[in-house]
């Protein structure tokens, strides 16, 4: 692999982790890449490797090698696109139900990548790298709905940073197993890779989890069943599913974290994300989208409107 060296000279009074400063200076966008390269000996100190704790003296002189940008190696593909809203710097996409959004394992087509590299001609970001270009943030394979796509490094950076600061609006609607008690409310509890199912998250204190916020409102409530809005306060990896299960109302048809008998005709499981709001990097103007639940899951929702006849 080509790298690139780089040298920066710290002249910081304050005393901050190394981690921590690179990814202020913009280097990279994620915290866990400056640490991988750090572990992997990539970044060094004083021509010394250390931890990504190690805390920075005025003086230091921090090596890096970094890797350089491949060229896009994944296919541009025709596939047809919802597209919302797009501009220069970004593209709101509504994906559909059974979507990867990109490549990962053996899968090389058919994701969203493959779709907006088509659709984009090659213009997207370049910080998710080649697997991951423009990609800002995820949805399941099998959760529909809205995401915002960047178009160049300037708006990844800026709606990275809005994401991290909680600064998005992420609004889900999702159908859910039995008669929720509380109109609303607050799901406050940290959520980590399972200790007994690596591919599963789990409600944990154990291992490496981490503070997950999820708020919910009750829309309307059917026989056995409930409407529900759901609002991100974090982006956990499958956040809304763990919480929802967690509190005894797991989402229909969830093959995961959901019952196994399922009792409505639905494949995947009931979740939409139909509101996503953030300020333009651009114009910084808050913008805000939504769009209606697809067929799927509205035809459930007729079905239980009607009494389940």
């Amino acid at each position: 692999m080509i790298e690139k060296e780089k040298s920066l000279i710290f002249t910081g009074e304050d005393k901050i982790r190394i981690d921590l400063y690179l990814t202020h200076e913009e280097i990279y966008p994620s915290r866990s890449q400056i640490r991988n390269l750090i572990t992997q000996g990539k970044i060094k100190v004083n021509n010394h490797p250390v931890k990504p704790s190690y805390i920075l003296k005025n003086g230091d002189v921090v090596d890096l090698s970094l890797p350089e940008n491949k060229e896009l190696e994944i296919k541009a593909e025709a596939i047809p696109l919802d597209i919302i809203y797009e501009d220069e710097y970004l593209v709101v996409v509504n994906k559909p139900t059974d979507m990867i959004v990109h490549p990962a394992g053996r899968i090389r087509s058919g994701t969203l990548v493959n779709a907006l590299l088509y659709h984009c001609q090659n213009s997207l970001s370049g910080i998710g790298g080649v697997i991951r270009p423009g990609i800002v943030h995820r949805l399941d394979k099998n959760t529909s709905g809205l995401m915002v796509v960047a178009k160049n490094d300037f708006a990844h950076l800026n709606l990275s940073k809005q994401i991290k600061e909680h600064q998005v609006t992420k609004k889900y609607l999702t159908l859910v197993h039995g008669n929720m008690k509380n109109d609303s409310g607050i799901i406050d509890a940290p959520i980590g890779r399972s200790l007994k199912n690596r591919k599963k998250m789990a409600v944990t204190v154990e291992g490496k989890s981490r503070e997950a916020i999820t708020h919910f409102k009750v829309l309307k409530r059917f026989s056995g069943y409930t409407l529900v809005e759901a609002t991100l306060r974090t982006g956990r990896t499958h956040q809304i599913r763990v919480h929802l299960a967690f509190i005894g109302h797991p989402i229909v048809a969830d093959q995961l974290y959901g019952h196994k008998r399922q009792g409505l005709n639905i494949s995947r499981q009931a979740l939409h994300s139909h509101v996503l709001g953030f300020v333009h990097p651009s114009s910084k103007k808050y913008m805000e989208f939504s769009t209606p639940v697809p067929q799927d899951m509205q035809k459930i929702i007729d079905y239980l409107e009607e009494g389940g006849k």
